[in-house]
């Protein structure tokens, strides 16, 4: 089942996992700006009048920051309830769920340096501080970049994978919201997709998660009606530092 969402990145967080628990694709917007800390973090690491107008919200899962600009990242939860057939394994888990990102950037031309990290958690001081400048098992790299950052929380009823892929990153604001002292140097690179191919991605992703014929049929026809004009070659956008079209083909 796919459900798309508008509102505060606090309530999305606190949406409890569905009774009876089944597989669902949760796609949000954010209503608002918002900077959202891991379970570990503390409101100490934010600026606090640099963080002014943001909503700060908390997830109840690991990593660092992520910082949620209306338009500029696409967020989406995958649920696995626990009977699902998923390993009990987190890292197995996480690689399996980082293939299905994968055939799904494939069903909408993104092919080439499209890889799974299956290591451990990598990443230096600023990877404790904020998502995406490090990388963890089964997040999604684009030519060495990080593409799909994803976390997870488990509870008895299953599994809840939080997905963010940018369409723009501006680490110099993302940096800008953190309190002195900062780590040394600056933040890796992130890859991109453009905000134009987030309706046929997420088409994609529920269909790679064998969860299609759930979906709502306005939504599906939506979805899947821009997923057909992307794949007719009608979309052209840059993913990561390369351009992409709608065939697949590298310029």
């Amino acid at each position: 089942m796919l459900e798309r969402q508008r509102g505060t990145a606090g309530a999305f967080h606190a949406r409890p996992f569905p009774e009876p628990p089944r597989t669902a694709v949760w796609w949000f917007d954010v209503e608002r700006p918002a900077v959202v800390l891991g379970s570990r973090q503390g409101t100490d690491l934010l600026d606090r009048t640099a963080c002014v107008g943001l909503e700060v919200a908390r997830r109840r899962s690991g990593g660092g920051i992520v910082l949620l600009v209306p338009g500029d990242v696409l967020w989406v939860d995958v649920l696995v309830p626990a009977d699902a057939g998923w390993t009990d394994d987190v890292r197995a888990s996480m690689c399996r769920l980082g293939e299905v990102w994968v055939a799904a950037l494939a069903a909408v031309g993104v092919t080439e340096g499209v890889t799974v990290h299956r290591g451990g958690v990598e990443g230096g001081a600023w990877a404790e501080r904020v998502c995406f400048a490090g990388i963890g098992p089964g997040e999604v790299l684009l030519d060495g970049r990080k593409l799909v950052g994803i976390s997870q929380r488990r509870t008895r009823a299953g599994a809840r994978f939080q997905c963010a892929v940018h369409h723009r990153y501006d680490p110099a604001r993302t940096v800008s919201l953190l309190a002195a002292p900062l780590p040394s140097g600056s933040l890796p690179g992130v890859a991109t997709v453009p905000a134009r191919l987030a309706g046929p991605l997420v088409a994609a992703l529920v269909a790679a998660l064998g969860t299609a014929g759930d979906v709502a049929g306005d939504v599906a026809g939506d979805v899947a009606g821009g997923l057909a004009g992307d794949m007719d070659g009608e979309t052209r956008g840059v993913v990561g530092s390369r351009r992409v079209d709608g065939g697949g083909k590298w310029g």
